[in-house]
C-alpha cells in the first residue's frame, strides 16, 4: 500500500475486470484514492489498492466494454467535489455531476461540473482591500445571486497573507480568480477531497434544538444542530416519508439530501415535491436552499458509496459559511450493501452477514464529520446528520443498524405495528432515544422554558405506563383493571392520538410549531389530570372513558402550525365537559 513512483502521471493498463473492480498495472504516478479516468471514455475511478506495480480501482460507472489492455490515465488528485455557486437549487449524481442538465443519461466518463443550468456567471462583491492581510476561512467577499442563501468566497485552508489582486464588484465566471493569497489564486468554485473533513477551529457542544416540526421528535426525541440521527425501519413503516417532512420543514440553513440506491420514482417525488413547495422563511421555493445528490437503484452500484461521502462535503462547505446544515441519508443500507459487494469482489475476508470488516470504522467516520463548530474563519456552523437504515426484514439485530446505534446521538426507531395501524409518524417511544435531551432541557431552562423536562417526562411516563399495561388489557379485558389504570390506559391514548399522531398530508398539522406542540401536550397533561381528579373523587372509569374527547383530539387539525389559542380554547371546552361529570 503506498504511492507508487515511476515516471509521473504515466498512462498504466487495464489487467482484469469484474463488475466495479478494476485491477490495472504501471498506473505510475497515482496514490490510494485518486481518481483515475478507465478506457476510451474515461470511466471515472477510484484507487483504492495498491500492491507492487498493481492498483486496484473502483469504477463510478458501467464497466461494459471495458476489456484488459485498455488505458488508465491517472488525474493526480483524489476524488473531489467541485463547490461553489450553482449547487443550490440543483440535481446531482453521486459524483455531484448535475443531472437536469444532462438529458435522459449521463454520457459515459462526463467530468464533474459546478452549475445546473444556472448562469455561468455571478455577482461577486470583494469584502477586502488590495493588500489585506487575511487568514484561512476570512471572507474574500460575497456572491450576491446564487440563491436565498448568502454565499462567501473563503481564504482556502492553510493559506494566509495579503490578499492581491482582488478583482473589482461585478458579475464574473465561476472560474475567475477573484484574489491572490500568498500565491495562491482562489476562484469563486474550489475543489475539495470527499474523503477529508475540512477543518474547523473548533467543535462545540451541541446545545442548541434543531426544529423539525414533528411533534413526536421535537417533544419526545429532540435532537441537536451538529447532532447524528438514525432511523431504522422496515419496509412500509414511513421512513422516507419522515425524512422528506424534516427536509421540508426543519430550520437548518441548507438541507443536503443524499438519495442512495433508493427507488427513481421516490427521488421523483422528492424533486418534485420540494419544487412546488414555498419555503416560509423566504418565500420562494423551498428548493432553492436544498442540494439533492439522487444516485438511484439504477445507477452504478460504487457511485452510491462516494455519494454520502459527497453529501457531507457539500455540507461541510456551506457549514464554514457559518449555516446550519442538515444532510438526509436514505438509505445508509444501501450504502453499506455497496461496500459488501465490491469487498466481495476484492476477495476480502467477510465479517458478519457478508459485510467487510470495516464496516463500523466506515459508518463511524461518516457520523464523525456531523458537529456544532467554530470555523476558521471564526463563525459558527454546524452539520447535522440523519441517516435512515433500511434493516431486511426489519431484523434490528442485523450489522448496519447495531453498528449505526453505536455511533448516533438519537435514534428514532419506526415501529411496524405504529405503521400497520396508520399512526404516522411511526416512531416507537419505546425503541427510541436521544441523547440530546438532557442537554437540550437545560438549554430550554435557560431560555425561559424551565418546564419543559418536566412536561417531556410526563408525556413518556404516560405512554410507557400505557404500554406496561397494554397486555394487560388484552389478556384481562379493561373492566379488570382498576379506575386509575384505567384513566392511565386513557391518558396513553389521548398522547398517542391527539399530540404524537400527525399526518403529512395536512395543510394544518403537517408541521407544527413549538407554540402549537406545547399547547398540545398541556391540554391533553391538563384533561389526563382532571380524569385522575375524578377517578379519584369515587366517578368510575366507565363513566369518564363515556366522555367525548373530540375537542382535545380535533385540536391538531383545526388549529395552524402556530396556533396555540385555538388549542388553548378547546383544552377549556374539554375541561369544561369534564367539569359536568359526576
Amino acid at each position: 500500500m503506498g504511492t507508487l513512483t515511476h515516471a509521473p502521471h504515466g498512462t498504466g493498463r487495464v489487467l482484469r475486470v469484474a463488475g466495479p473492480l478494476v485491477e490495472a498495472e504501471d498506473v505510475a504516478g497515482t496514490a490510494m484514492y485518486d481518481l483515475v479516468a478507465l478506457g476510451d471514455t474515461g470511466l471515472p475511478g477510484e484507487v483504492v489498492a495498491i500492491r507492487d506495480a498493481v492498483v486496484t480501482v473502483q469504477a463510478y460507472e458501467y464497466t461494459g466494454g471495458l476489456a484488459p489492455g485498455m488505458s488508465v490515465r491517472p488525474s493526480g488528485r483524489p476524488l473531489s467535489a467541485r463547490l461553489g455557486p450553482g449547487l443550490l437549487g440543483g440535481v446531482f449524481d453521486g459524483l455531484l455531476r448535475p443531472l437536469s442538465a444532462a438529458g435522459a443519461w449521463l454520457e459515459p466518463g462526463a467530468v464533474t461540473a459546478g452549475g445546473d443550468g444556472q448562469p455561468a456567471t455571478w455577482e461577486f462583491t470583494p469584502r477586502v482591500a488590495e493588500g489585506e492581510a487575511v487568514a484561512p476561512g476570512d471572507v474574500l467577499g460575497d456572491i450576491r445571486d446564487a440563491g436565498p442563501v448568502p454565499l462567501r468566497v473563503l481564504v482556502p485552508p492553510g493559506r494566509a497573507g495579503p490578499a492581491e489582486n482582488v478583482v473589482p464588484p461585478g458579475r464574473h465566471g465561476e472560474d475567475t480568480v477573484v484574489a491572490t493569497v500568498a500565491g495562491t489564486p482562489v476562484r469563486m468554485t474550489g475543489h475539495w477531497p470527499v474523503r477529508t473533513p475540512r477543518p474547523v477551529r473548533e467543535r462545540l457542544a451541541a446545545d442548541r434544538a434543531l426544529r423539525t416540526g414533528q411533534r413526536a421528535i421535537d417533544l419526545l426525541f429532540p435532537v441537536a444542530l451538529g447532532s447524528t440521527v438514525a432511523v431504522p425501519g422496515g419496509f412500509g413503516t414511513g421512513k422516507t416519508v419522515l425524512l422528506q417532512q424534516i427536509a421540508k420543514w426543519c430550520d437548518a440553513d441548507v438541507i443536503v439530501y443524499v438519495g442512495c440506491g433508493e427507488r427513481g420514482n421516490e427521488m421523483a417525488d422528492v424533486i418534485d415535491e420540494f419544487a412546488a413547495l414555498t419555503d416560509p422563511r423566504t418565500g420562494g421555493r423551498l428548493a432553492d436552499r436544498t442540494v439533492i445528490i439522487a444516485n438511484t437503484s439504477n445507477m452504478p452500484m460504487m457511485a452510491r458509496e462516494a455519494s454520502v461521502y459527497t453529501g457531507v462535503t457539500v455540507a461541510e462547505y456551506f457549514r464554514d459559511m457559518g449555516l446550519g446544515v442538515v444532510v438526509i441519508a436514505d438509505s445508509t443500507s444501501r450504502w453499506a450493501e455497496a461496500l459488501r459487494e465490491f469487498a466481495s469482489r476484492t476477495g476480502a475476508l467477510p465479517a458478519e452477514e457478508g459485510y467487510p470488516a470495516g464496516l463500523a470504522s466506515a459508518i463511524a467516520a461518516f457520523y464523525e464529520r456531523a458537529g456544532a463548530v467554530t470555523t476558521l474563519g471564526g463563525r459558527t456552523g454546524s452539520v447535522t446528520v440523519i441517516g435512515a437504515v433500511s434493516p431486511p426484514g426489519g431484523d434490528m439485530a442485523e450489522p448496519v443498524t447495531a453498528h449505526t446505534q453505536r455511533f448516533v446521538r438519537c435514534l428514532w426507531t419506526l415501529d411496524r405495528d405504529l405503521a400497520y395501524a396508520r399512526h404516522y409518524p411511526a416512531v416507537s417511544w419505546a425503541g427510541s432515544f436521544s441523547r440530546d435531551a438532557e442537554t437540550l432541557g437545560a438549554h430550554h431552562a435557560a431560555t425561559g422554558a424551565p418546564d419543559w423536562p418536566a412536561r417531556r417526562a410526563r408525556v413518556a411516563g404516560l405512554l410507557a405506563e400505557a404500554d406496561r399495561l397494554a397486555d394487560l388489557v388484552d389478556l384481562l379485558g379493561i373492566t379488570a383493571l382498576p379506575d386509575q389504570e384505567r384513566v392511565s390506559v386513557l391518558g396513553g391514548r389521548l398522547v398517542r392520538e391527539a399530540v404524537l399522531q400527525q399526518s403529512a398530508l395536512s395543510e394544518r398539522d403537517a408541521y407544527s410549531g413549538v407554540e402549537k406542540t406545547m399547547a398540545l401536550t398541556d391540554a391533553v397533561l391538563a384533561v389526563v389530570a382532571r380524569c385522575r381528579e375524578l377517578a379519584e373523587a369515587g366517578v368510575p372509569a366507565a363513566r369518564i372513558e363515556e366522555v367525548d374527547f373530540s375537542p382535545v383530539l380535533r385540536a391538531r387539525e383545526e388549529a395552524g402550525p402556530h396556533d396555540a389559542a385555538t388549542v388553548r380554547a378547546l383544552r377549556e371546552t374539554m375541561l369544561a365537559r369534564l367539569g359536568e361529570v359526576s
